[in-house]
């Protein structure tokens, strides 16, 4: 298991971009970025890294990007924030904003070049994946945004990659009680092209929501 420590710099190349990002933009936080919401919460997201202008920006898990206004929008739409709205009027990350019952973390917590990290790289995190999944009560739900996540959470729990294919809505059935949903990432890219709908993410968060509340968890 790893402690999350904002100094790490296991990832030569991703802690030598963050060296470059900070020069280029001294008001960014441009550090490994920590997860958000209350631990062990029955809830955990998982997403792939943070965005250069989003989390990168305000250190607060899909916060100063699109794909984070969508994402909060859901989860405040189904009674998961306290806010649909994930910055301040400032354009920090809004202090006001709480998530109930839910957590927010990474496959990787740190900004990678053009948004891809290595293989090794996600390695190095998965420490980091293994802890937030080993919190979870029985029952809990876990959402993957994207292949990357959905293949890390499967990395951490030590489960074959071909028994669990990734697909948009799909729903695994995990040991220990837990359940895996998958979702394509909600960024720009995925709904400008379609390929991702405001709908069809929000079917996904109202699965969720039905399986939480069906498994007898009020959200706190």
């Amino acid at each position: 298991m790893l402690t999350f420590n904002e100094d790490c710099r296991r990832c030569s190349r991703l802690a030598g971009f963050l060296d470059q990002v900070r020069d280029e933009h001294p008001d960014y936080h441009a550090l490994p970025v920590s997860s958000f919401g209350g631990a062990g919460s029955r809830f955990l997201i998982v997403g792939l890294a943070p965005g250069m202008h989003g989390a990168n920006r305000t250190g607060r898990p899909f916060s100063g990007d699109f794909a984070g206004n969508l994402l909060y929008g859901a989860l405040h739409e189904y009674g998961f924030a306290s806010s649909p709205e994930p910055l301040d009027a400032a354009g920090n990350a809004n202090p006001a904003l709480s998530l109930l019952g839910c957590r927010i973390t990474n496959a990787v917590r740190c900004l990678p070049p053009q948004n891809k990290p290595e293989p090794g790289e996600i390695r190095a995190c998965n420490g980091y994946v293994a802890e937030e999944l080993a919190m979870l009560p029985q029952g809990s739900a876990i959402l993957a945004l994207g292949t990357i996540a959905h293949q890390a959470v499967l990395m951490a729990l030590n489960l074959r990659k071909n028994s669990f294919a990734f697909g948009h809505g799909a729903r695994h059935e995990l040991p220990g009680g837990l359940t895996l949903y998958d979702s394509y990432h909600c960024s720009r890219y995925n709904t400008q092209t379609k390929r991702l709908t405001t709908a069809m993410f929000k079917a996904v968060i109202n699965d969720i929501a039905k399986h939480i509340v069906g498994a007898g968890h009020a959200r706190d």
